[in-house]
């Protein structure tokens, strides 16, 4: 059978899943009574849209951004769904439900994204550079950034593996299994039945685990690059570790542009012997982010991808939501 040419991939959100594909986004969320909610909106990238960002690399950080911006969306809009839930049980519990002001939500939202981005900017960021430089590595650009980058790793390893232990996130990552064993059944031309989806495995090559792995490697090499111009032809001397880490953070477009196409062209070439080996670290880490679901998820993540594909899903108990 001939290989399908559309892809479709997503996210796991809370009690649920969101998919894309080639011109619509579909959320999924279970809801508390079993039903499962659908929402779904138009959706075509900017990157189609406008073909100057189409462009090899540029694309890859266009389209970062634009999934993270889809990404905390449709988390807000299950954490929402969530609470409704929450505030149901409690009420029919006989307990009194505070309820917050549309200020304060929005306050904490905000106070959640700058603690979140600032203990990104510490364990990514500051810590790493700090301890290169602490151990007198700043003459050795190669060496700075090999030692800045494995700190980068662990980090990341260790922070995965600490909210994994996590009720809701352990929750959160058994969609994310749904999600992947949807998208490779429907990948394999499997029939998308449920007994047939949860026979594929939870790791999938173009999750973005693994994309977030193939930046911390590219970085290594494309900052032990940039450093050794720097001090070779602007600095001529080490450099000061704030002024790397600032001109590293400006480079980060760059960065996550080649780790996108890395990702891209390793999932349209699996077979080849080099790309087996760049997929295992994120296809390991993917054993942290995915964990195996029940049939209720993966019927819930079954319902996204249809949709997101203009599949029929009415055999499904769907409320479709109008956003």
């Amino acid at each position: 059978m001939e290989k399908k040419e559309i892809y479709v991939g997503g996210q796991a959100v809370i009690e649920g899943v969101m998919m894309r594909g080639p011109d619509k986004l579909a959320t999924a969320i279970r809801r508390k009574d079993g039903t499962i909610e659908l929402f779904k909106q138009p959706f075509t990238s900017i990157t189609t849209r406008v073909k100057a960002l189409g462009f090899p690399i540029l694309r890859g950080f266009v389209n970062l951004i634009e999934m993270m911006k889809i990404g905390f969306g449709t988390l807000t809009l299950s954490a929402n769904r969530y609470e409704l839930d929450l505030v149901a049980e409690a009420e029919e519990g006989g307990k009194e439900v505070k309820k917050q002001s549309t200020f304060m939500g929005k306050l904490m939202d905000i106070l959640s994204y700058v603690f979140a981005f600032g203990l990104a900017f510490l364990l990514f960021g500051f810590l790493p550079y700090k301890l290169a430089d602490w151990m007198q590595l700043g003459r050795q650009d190669f060496y700075f950034n090999l030692f800045a980058g494995v700190i980068r790793i662990v980090f990341f390893v260790l922070y995965v593996w600490l909210i994994s232990l996590m009720k809701d996130v352990k929750r959160l990552f058994r969609y994310h299994g749904a999600e992947h064993k949807n998208v490779n059944a429907y990948e394999k031309d499997m029939p998308l039945e449920i007994a047939s989806i949860q026979s594929n495995t939870t790791l999938h090559p173009r999750c973005g685990t693994s994309f977030m792995f193939f930046v911390l490697l590219v970085s290594i090499l494309f900052f032990s690059i940039t450093d050794t111009l720097v001090s070779a032809f602007i600095i001529k001397d080490s450099v000061p570790m704030l002024i790397r880490l600032g001109y590293h953070l400006l480079l980060i477009p760059i960065v996550s542009g080649l780790s996108y196409e890395v990702l891209r062209f390793s999932g349209k070439n699996l077979s080849h012997p080099l790309v087996k080996l760049m997929t295992i670290p994120g296809m390991a880490l993917q054993r942290i982010t995915t964990q195996p679901p029940d049939d209720d998820m993966v019927e819930t993540a079954l319902v996204a991808m249809k949709a997101a594909l203009d599949m029929d899903y009415s055999q499904h108990n769907v409320q479709e939501i109008q956003q």
